[in-house]
């Protein structure tokens, strides 16, 4: 059992819960909560940390999964696991990760794709949303500027209640290279904007689709925006003059999987 928080792997793993740079350097990445841990690949895991009370109240399929999931798990002192979890509540079950590792092809390869293109999102529970409503909506990956949050920050994961572990992403150094990309592939790119003429609603999306949507203060950059195929707007009542990033990208793929359901 560890005792200490002094322990070199207690150290090491809050330096992959505090630092992406820590993260990126041993390419892996923490979840925390059993009901997360639970749908981790049983071969992405590389570390295992529980609690004393934990183990004390743990259930038969939590026991079972302890027993099955192929990684030896280190126990340590209640105190110990307050220190190491990054949430106010800990559950007492906490993996260290394997990070993923996607190219671009797996993103954009598939049959009809629908593609989410994230420019500078730096809210982590933003990011985190736009990762499970992606999945929920049927999306062929995500694709991300290299000013949008970490993916792999501990508010993201949460925020993902496990999508991060299904969904296809990668990062990108140009928004508007991707979408030259994407237009050479045939898949026609829609921004998110107050310029649009046409309403969301008003489009095709059964073929091959991709959604750019900007920074939740500043939206989408004007290289980002002109590199897109069309404007889309998202009609509001009242005087709301935007939505927030994550509530578009969601109307915007969900309009997309309705569309495809009933092509």
């Amino acid at each position: 059992m560890i005792t200490s928080t002094s322990n070199a792997n207690i150290k090491r793993v809050n330096g992959y819960i505090s630092k992406s740079r820590d993260r990126k350097k041993d390419g892996v990445f923490v979840v925390e909560g059993f009901r997360m841990i639970r749908e981790i690949p049983h071969s992405k895991i590389r570390e295992l940390y529980v609690s004393e009370n934990f183990l004390k109240k743990a259930s038969a399929e939590e026991k079972d999964f302890l027993n099955k999931c192929g990684v030896k798990y280190e126990q340590v002192t209640n105190t110990v696991f307050d220190k190491l979890s990054d949430t106010r509540t800990p559950q007492g079950i906490l993996a260290v990760v394997e990070a993923y590792e996607y190219k671009i092809e797996d993103v954009i390869n598939a049959e009809k794709p629908l593609i989410l293109i994230l420019e500078n999102i730096q809210d982590p529970g933003n990011l985190g949303t736009m990762f499970r409503a992606g999945e929920g909506a049927g999306v062929s990956g995500i694709i991300m500027s290299r000013g949008s949050a970490d993916v792999y920050n501990p508010k993201v994961i949460r925020s993902t209640m496990g999508s991060i572990f299904r969904v296809p992403f990668v990062y990108t150094d140009s928004v508007p290279e991707v979408a030259s990309l994407l237009g050479k592939k045939g898949i026609k790119t829609y921004a998110a904007h107050l310029r649009g003429k046409k309403n969301y609603d008003e489009m095709d999306y059964t073929k091959g689709t991709a959604f750019l949507i900007g920074n939740e203060g500043a939206g989408l950059t004007a290289e980002a925006a002109d590199s897109a195929d069309e404007y889309v707007l998202i009609p509001m009542l009242g005087k709301v003059e935007s939505m927030n990033a994550a509530t578009s990208a969601a109307l915007m793929m969900f309009e997309a999987a309705r569309q495809r359901r009933h092509c």
